[in-house]
């Protein structure tokens, strides 16, 4: 199952009236993650500053239109974190590096007003784990 589109997410948030529905949403979103390779759990695929383990395995694909885009698997161990990887993936997968680069995931983030609804620490692994994302694309460029 492919992730929905970034404007299709803010959509769906902005349809739940609280806070308690759109977590249950974003669980959602992570259990539509495909499964993790278990050899793909080594210390250099592991985020650091992240308060549950997070792992991202980068990899490329052709597409028809774009050429090589970058493709990431991930995984954590808390249910919520898969949740907000797949918000992470709608909007920086199967991109070109250039693309990953130049998104806006701070506008993106505050369309969903999602920082402002983490704990701070959810929210720095939040970053770290763009940070991780966009150092792949930076050094796929």
């Amino acid at each position: 199952m492919s992730l929905p589109s970034t404007e299709d997410i803010v959509d769906d948030l902005l349809f739940f009236d609280d806070w308690e529905d759109k977590y249950k949403y974003i669980i959602d979103l992570g259990k539509s993650l495909p499964a993790f390779d278990e050899d793909w759990r080594t210390p250099e695929r592991l985020v650091k500053g992240c308060q549950s383990s997070v792992w991202i395995q980068p990899g490329t694909e052709q597409d028809a239109a774009k050429g090589e885009v970058l493709v990431f698997s991930v995984d954590s161990d808390a249910i919520i974190v898969r949740g907000l990887l797949g918000l992470v993936l709608a909007a920086l997968n199967h991109k070109m590096p250039a693309e990953i680069i130049e998104f806006d995931i701070s506008s993106y983030f505050a369309e969903l007003d999602l920082e402002r609804h983490l704990s701070p620490t959810r929210g720095n692994g939040l970053r770290s784990i763009v940070s991780r994302i966009k150092s792949i694309a930076q050094a796929a460029v």
